[in-house]
């Protein structure tokens, strides 16, 4: 009897379709954009020197000014490591500044410096160029379409999860 190798290409459970796709067509679908849409993203915000994620820890700061970092990290919805780890990254490459907030010595301000804000512009071209390639041969109706189905279907799981922002 012929030892089958590790990189056969016969599947565990043969079948015409991935399962996931199968059995969850729609969420199969959305994870596989999801993925892609990351990776695109991240090509086009590695030129500005900047990872994915961070685009949107800008924008805030950019949006609303100094808030303490407590704050941001609620605001990015993020583990606080994670957000801890984007500003030394994004302060030491001189997009962002922490000191201490006048009001509560305790507490940390987080602001974009400005030096950040030739950046703005660049970030929102970069966000416009990735609507653009995510939404390329879509009519302007099913454009509008799918922004009202997706927001449906985030509505669905900010209530599944628990997250949903206040009203």
């Amino acid at each position: 009897m012929k030892a089958e190798s590790a990189t056969s290409a016969d599947p565990a459970c043969p079948g015409a379709l991935p399962s996931a796709a199968l059995d969850g067509p729609v969420s199969h679908a959305v994870s596989r954009v999801a993925r892609l849409h990351r990776i695109t993203a991240g090509r086009l915000l590695k030129g500005l020197g900047l990872y994915p994620g961070q685009e949107f820890l800008m924008m805030h700061l950019w949006d609303t000014g100094a808030v303490r970092q407590a704050e941001l990290i609620k605001a990015m919805d993020l583990d606080p490591s994670t957000v801890t780890k984007m500003l030394q990254r994004l302060e030491q490459a001189g997009h962002v500044r922490r000191r201490p907030d006048p009001d509560d010595r305790r507490a940390v301000l987080v602001e974009a410096t400005e030096e950040s804000c030739a950046l703005h512009a660049e970030v929102r071209g970069a966000w416009s160029g990735l609507e653009e390639h995510t939404l390329a041969g879509l009519e302007p109706a099913e454009r509008a379409e799918l922004a009202r189905l997706l927001a449906k279907v985030e509505e669905n799981l900010c209530h599944e999860a628990g997250e949903c922002p206040a009203p």
